[in-house]
């Protein structure tokens, strides 16, 4: 398995992955050398790259996460919530087909390998409060408002 770190507005990213696609992307609380990018990683850090300077809503990119069935379902529907959009945990979990399954869809979003790519980050509360980020509140806070559509400008 081979490794990048890129550097971002949230943090270090560390990119786990091989010639089977990604594999991981894990918000570290600790910088981590730059070093040389693989071959198999370059797309994964050019496309976060560009997600971060606002120049890409939507990723191109192989993935393989490791996980259970039910978890790669999850993360599948997850891909399909839009660039600048949220739904909520009990939303997600009608879409797969079980409103009461909100636990498990819950923790299946909390075990997302693929953070950014994979929006976990664009899943809120019912009553739009910000729940539940392996990354940090403030990271999901943070994402949310660089996908807004509606870009708060200072006024001086």
């Amino acid at each position: 398995m081979e490794h990048a770190y890129v550097q971002t507005p949230i943090g270090t990213v560390e990119l786990l992955g091989d010639e089977n696609g990604l594999a991981s992307i894990t918000v570290l609380e600790s910088k981590k050398p730059k070093g040389t990018i693989p071959t198999v990683l370059k797309d994964a850090v050019e496309q976060l790259q560009e997600y971060f300077d606002g120049n890409r809503t939507v990723f191109d990119l192989q993935l393989n996460p490791s996980g259970t069935d039910f978890q790669k379902k999850v993360w599948e529907a997850l891909l399909q919530i839009p660039f600048g959009k949220t739904i909520s945990y009990l939303e997600l979990s009608k879409q797969l087909g079980d409103a009461k399954a909100i636990r498990a869809v819950a923790s299946a979003n909390g075990k997302n390998p693929l953070w950014i790519v994979v929006p976990c980050h664009r899943v809120i509360g019912t009553n739009g409060n910000l729940t539940g980020y392996a990354g940090g509140l403030h990271r999901k806070k943070w994402l949310l408002e660089h996908e807004s559509p509606a870009k708060q400008t200072t006024l001086f």
